[in-house]
C-alpha cells in the first residue's frame, strides 16, 4: 500500500488520538479543552491502533516525517496513559487518609458489634484471671503458657521474643500472622457471618487469656510495654476485619429485596475497601512489633506513652477524617 493511500485510510485514527492527548494537556493546565476527544472506553483501542500503524509505517519504510509523527503520538499516549495509572496511587492515598475513616464511620454499627464481640471476651478474661489464675488451664495448654512466660520474663532482654529471634524475620512472621487473622475473620463472613463471629470471639478470648495470665504471674510490665506500641493498629484492624466480614454475612442473611448473589456482590465492595485500610494497619502493626516493641532498653513509661498516642491518633483519624477522599475509591 502506498503512503498516500495509507494516510487517507488511517489519518483520522491517529489524529483523533492526537487531539485527545492535546486536550488532556489543556485540562491539566486548567483551561477549557476545545478539541473533540475520544470517550474513555475507546482509549485503549485507539492507543493500540496508533502503535499498530506505527509498526506498519516502519515496516513499509514510509517517509521519516510520518514515522516520526506516529512515534511521537505513541510515546505521548504511553506517557499520558501511564501517568493516569499512576494517579491511582494518589487516589489510594487519599482513600486511606480520608475515605477509609469515613467508610468506617459509615458502617459504625458493624464496627461497634465487632468491637464488642472482640474486646468483650478479651477484657473479661484479663479480669477473671486476676481473681482465678488457675482458670487459665481450662483454655490454654501448659506448653503454650510456659512459652509465653519465658518470652515476657523480666530477665529477657528482648521482651516478647527469644534472644535468637531476628527483627526482620519476626517482622515477616508478624505480617503473615496478622494477615492470616484478618483474612480468616473477614472471609469467613461468607458463612452467613458465623465464621466472623467465631474468630472475633476466639481471638478475643485467646489474647485476653495470655494477657491475663502474664499479668497474674507478675510479668505484666514486660508484656504491656511490649504490646502497647502495636496494639492500636493490630487490634483495631481485627475489629475492622470483623466488621467487613459481618457486612458480607448480613448480605446473605438479610438481602432485602435483592437476590443473595446480588446483595453479596454489592455489599462486598465496601467490605473489601474496609479491608484495604485494615491490611495497611496490620502492616504498620507488624513493623512496630518487629522493630520497636522488643527494645528492652526503652523505658516502659515511654512505650506506654507511644502506645497511648497511637490509640489517640487512630481514634482521631477514624472519628474526624479530613475533607476529600471518595469512600468508593479503589487502588
Amino acid at each position: 500500500m502506498k503512503q498516500a493511500q495509507f494516510e487517507k485510510l488511517h489519518r483520522a485514527d491517529w489524529e483523533a488520538f492526537e487531539r485527545w492527548i492535546e486536550a488532556r494537556a489543556t485540562l491539566r493546565r486548567r483551561k477549557p479543552a476545545t478539541a473533540n476527544t475520544l470517550p474513555d472506553h475507546e482509549l485503549p483501542r485507539a492507543y493500540r491502533r496508533v502503535c499498530q500503524l506505527l509498526a506498519l509505517a516502519r515496516e513499509r519504510q514510509y517517509s521519516p516525517v510520518l514515522v516520526d509523527r506516529l512515534n511521537r503520538i505513541a510515546l505521548q499516549g504511553h506517557h499520558v496513559l501511564y501517568g493516569a495509572r499512576g494517579g491511582q496511587r494518589e487516589r489510594f492515598a487519599v482513600f486511606l487518609a480520608a475515605g477509609f475513616p469515613r467508610l468506617v464511620r459509615q458502617h459504625w454499627k458493624f464496627v461497634a458489634v465487632a468491637a464488642l464481640l472482640f474486646f468483650g471476651p478479651l477484657l473479661c478474661m484479663i479480669a477473671v484471671l486476676q481473681w482465678l489464675p488457675d482458670f487459665v488451664h481450662y483454655v490454654a495448654e501448659p506448653e503454650e503458657l510456659a512459652a509465653f512466660g519465658e518470652m515476657y520474663d523480666p530477665a529477657n532482654p528482648r521482651p516478647g521474643q527469644r534472644a535468637s529471634d531476628d527483627n526482620l524475620l519476626m517482622f515477616a512472621f508478624y505480617i503473615w500472622n496478622n494477615v492470616k487473622i484478618g483474612f480468616q475473620t473477614f472471609a469467613t463472613g461468607l458463612l452467613f457471618g458465623a465464621g466472623t463471629l467465631f474468630y472475633l470471639l476466639f481471638n478475643g478470648l485467646s489474647i485476653g487469656t495470655i494477657a491475663g495470665y502474664i499479668t497474674a504471674i507478675g510479668h505484666g510490665v514486660p508484656f504491656w510495654s511490649f504490646v502497647s506500641g502495636h496494639s492500636a493498629m493490630e487490634l483495631g484492624a481485627i475489629v475492622i476485619s470483623g466488621a467487613a466480614g459481618m457486612k458480607m454475612g448480613m448480605a446473605l442473611i438479610a438481602p432485602g429485596g435483592r437476590s443473595r448473589r446480588r446483595a453479596l456482590v454489592e455489599e462486598s465492595r465496601p467490605a473489601v475497601r474496609l479491608m484495604y485500610g485494615a491490611a495497611l494497619m496490620f502492616v504498620i502493626a507488624a513493623f512496630i512489633e518487629g522493630f520497636w516493641s522488643p527494645l528492652g532498653t526503652i523505658d516502659p513509661l515511654v512505650k506506654y506513652a507511644v502506645g497511648a498516642a497511637l490509640w489517640l491518633l487512630l481514634n482521631a483519624n477514624l472519628r474526624r477524617a479530613p475533607a476529600g477522599g471518595d469512600v468508593s475509591a479503589q487502588p
